[in-house]
């Protein structure tokens, strides 16, 4: 597995990591846990080193999940986890209060059976707590020996400036793909000239990208994409051309439509890293994969030209929890 150094100071890491999200939650009910395991530690085997998780995962269940799986590897992996939402009375609040933090990161590390968090996030940012508060308790976290590196998710250029003069960023966590490039107008060129890292959430559109989901698929109750505006019959069905597009660049590269959109990322900055997501031996296979598929400029040309014609169809969040982000 290649790897990639996540900002100018933060830990090398594999040039694709593991999003563990939808092993707990999210793309309906909870996956097997021993076979959850074995598919961690085969991804280790693999070559994978980055490995993400929060809190509010399961809820709680993810990190436990991480922990034990983990365990054996401990000293040759980057754990990623988050704070700052929580439940209450089953609804999702954030809550980033300097003491709420310090709470969170003893559960974490209790859960992820570790002494330090090697990548720690705030989840999404809380427009009630200054963030350089938040960035004030992480630099002491990072004192102290629980934290090694501070992180933000889904936050806008502004508020990774005033972080950064707080406390170092060395990543972002967004997402970032072939079909939502919103990134692109100023987050990352804020990143590039910090030298802050980018780790891309959602990197295959919540699996529509992988040419598996067509208009016709139907999903289980308690998945979140039955929420989500572009995956709507109609918009899943508009969005096709983009899939399509994938597909047929894949036929000349001898690799999966999921491959060309993880190459394509790989492609547009050396400090980026996608975290894919999956339950399936197989899909973890193919996603490392993508790491030894290089794109030619020609390539890389022909994908942004087509991209120009195709308008993606549907918000990619429901309207509340836009809110919660790019701030």
């Amino acid at each position: 597995m290649k790897t990639r150094k996540l900002g100018k100071t933060g830990p090398e890491v594999s040039a694709i990591g593991l999003g563990c999200m939808g092993m707990s939650m999210s793309y309906g009910p909870p996956a097997d846990k021993k076979e959850m395991i074995t598919l961690i530690h085969k991804a280790v085997e693999s070559g994978v080193t980055l490995f993400d998780t929060a809190e509010i995962y399961g809820p709680y269940t993810n990190e436990e999940l991480l922990g034990e799986a983990l365990a054996p590897y401990r000293d040759q992996v980057v754990i990623a986890t988050k704070f700052g939402i929580q439940i209450e009375n089953g609804v999702q609040v954030q809550d980033s209060r300097p003491e709420r933090i310090r709470q969170s990161i003893e559960g974490s590390l209790k859960r992820l059976r570790t002494d330090t968090i090697d990548l720690y996030y705030q989840h999404r940012v809380d427009t009630k707590v200054p963030i350089e508060d938040v960035a004030g308790t992480v630099k002491e976290l990072i004192q102290e020996g629980k934290v090694k590196y501070f992180g933000l998710s889904e936050a806008g250029a502004n508020t990774i400036r005033r972080a950064h003069a707080v406390q170092p960023v060395t990543a972002l966590q967004s997402e970032y793909s072939l079909w939502w490039r919103r990134p692109e107008e100023q987050v990352i060129p804020t990143l590039e000239e910090l030298g802050i890292g980018l780790v891309s959430f959602s990197p295959l559109g919540k699996g529509f990208l992988t040419g598996k989901i067509d208009e016709k698929t139907t999903f289980d109750k308690s998945d979140f994409r039955n929420i989500v505006p572009r995956f709507t019959p109609e918009n899943r069905k508009a969005n096709q051309a983009l899939v399509d597009l994938l597909a047929e660049i894949g036929k000349q590269k001898s690799a999966t439509s999921a491959q060309v959109s993880l190459a394509w990322l790989l492609m547009q900055k050396p400090w980026i890293v996608p975290i894919p997501g999956t339950t399936k031996l197989h899909r973890l296979e193919e996603n490392i994969g993508a790491a030894n598929i290089t794109l030619t400029p020609e390539e890389l040309n022909d994908i942004h030209s087509a991209l120009e014609e195709i308008k993606v169809m549907g918000d990619r969040y429901p309207e509340e929890l836009e809110k919660r982000t790019g701030l």
